[in-house]
């Protein structure tokens, strides 16, 4: 028999809150963490702003040693996994630790360690390399320091789908436990990649913002989108089952009820023009949950502000719904957040979890343009107070990788 799969912790560092409180009282009050780029000179590059962690100190949340040799990705990990942990009440004596797995994903992994240190191999050649190099920067490392940080023994996996990595790996883990593989698992995605490397990639790929507006950057949806904006952070889910949840006496969130993903099989990243890629994973997800689209009633979408990506997704969640596409909900939190990549998803799942539970529907910030393209209801510019019983978030990677999770109120 399928056991069913409950959210009981929350944790996230990202560039509206350094915690999760602060993160949805972000979302409340329409904050947008999104201004000029800090941790370095962006001098050379057309790229002006980002949406950086604030006021980040390190030796704030980790010791010297550790703030020294873990990657900013996996110093994000941990600050967001040991607040998730905390949160959930696990201990020793409550759950045995070795059935306590860990799925965290990133999209890039350690870019800032890879820059830094090919910086040192050109200025001082290849015997300077630092040892701690290859475990700094691997994309695995993240799950690998939460396990050992909280003593977790349970299966530890990483998975990278560039922009759905989070997404998937909450999606992976609802089926592990479901299918009773383990009993509880820390799921999530962690990103740093805001260095020159990182930004002048995107940006020669045409897919940043350009601009210096930090109101008019990041605007899902809107008919002046012209690309995303880099952030960085981490994002964890403890997913638990439901049972184990409840002989321990555990707070439950929320319940994951369904999940879907699927390949474009396309472009390296441009999504399908027709949307069905990103069709299918939230048909999928549905079918999962034997659910209807009529029984959705928010979308957090993937909605990345660039042209492709937010014509596209409305496109498919049109196909979906049909008529009832007039009415349902739809908005993109990435105008607060800028876009994680691989962590964007963890934190879209975060605010429709507490989303759930305040009957609160994000807004789409910081919009003024109308586009025929993108002719959903939005939610623009200011929350909505509604009754959610089922939401669905979106995250949509570059090479055609696509994933939909669906969040149901919990009820006995």
């Amino acid at each position: 028999m399928e056991k069913r799969v409950v959210i009981t912790g929350l944790g996230s560092i990202n560039p509206i809150g350094n915690d999760v409180e602060s993160t949805w009282d972000g979302i409340k009050n329409c904050k947008c963490g999104i201004d000029e780029i800090t941790l370095f000179d962006s001098s050379n590059l057309k790229t002006r702003l980002d949406a950086e962690i604030k006021e980040y100190d390190t030796l704030k949340y980790l010791d010297l040693k550790q703030s020294k040799r873990l990657d900013r990705s996996s110093q994000f990990a941990l600050i967001a996994a040991r607040e998730a942990f905390k949160d959930s009440g696990i201990n020793e004596e409550n759950t045995n630790l070795d059935n306590v797995g860990i799925f965290i994903g990133s999209g890039i992994g350690g870019l800032i360690t890879i820059e830094n240190q090919c910086e040192i191999k050109s200025q001082k050649g290849a015997n300077r390399i630092s040892p701690m190099f290859i475990p700094m920067s691997i994309a695995n490392m993240p799950a690998g320091n939460v396990a050992m940080d909280l003593g977790l023994k349970g299966e530890s996996i990483s998975i990278v789908t560039a922009c759905a990595s989070s997404t998937h790996s909450i999606g992976e883990a609802y089926r592990n436990i479901k299918a009773g593989y383990e009993d509880v698992i820390l799921a999530g995605g962690t990103e740093s990649a805001i260095c020159e490397l990182g930004i002048a990639g995107f940006e020669n790929m045409k897919a940043l913002y350009t601009g210096t507006d930090k109101n008019r950057a990041s605007i899902p949806f809107d008919k002046e989108r012209s690309g995303f904006v880099m952030g960085e952070g981490a994002g964890v889910l403890v997913l638990e089952e439901l049972e184990h949840a409840k002989k321990r006496g555990a707070k439950i969130y929320a319940e994951v009820v369904g999940y879907g993903a699927t390949s474009d099989a396309y472009h390296i990243t441009s999504p399908d023009p027709e949307g069905t890629g990103a069709l299918r994973a939230m048909e999928r997800a549905i079918n999962d949950a034997n659910l209807t689209p009529k029984d959705i009633d928010y979308i957090n979408a993937h909605g990345t502000s660039t042209h492709l990506n937010d014509s596209t997704e409305t496109k498919a969640i049109k196909l979906l719904f049909g008529e009832d596409s007039k009415n349902i909900k739809v908005s993109s939190t990435k105008g607060n957040t800028g876009h994680l990549l691989g962590a964007a998803g963890a934190i879209e799942s975060i605010i429709c979890t507490k989303a759930l539970n305040e009957g609160l529907v994000p807004p789409t910030i910081n919009y003024k343009e109308k586009d025929e393209e993108c002719d959903l209801d939005i939610v623009p510019n200011k929350p909505i107070k509604k009754d959610l019983n089922i939401v669905m978030s979106n995250s949509l990677g570059f090479g055609g990788h696509n994933s939909s999770i669906i969040l149901k109120k919990y009820r006995i």
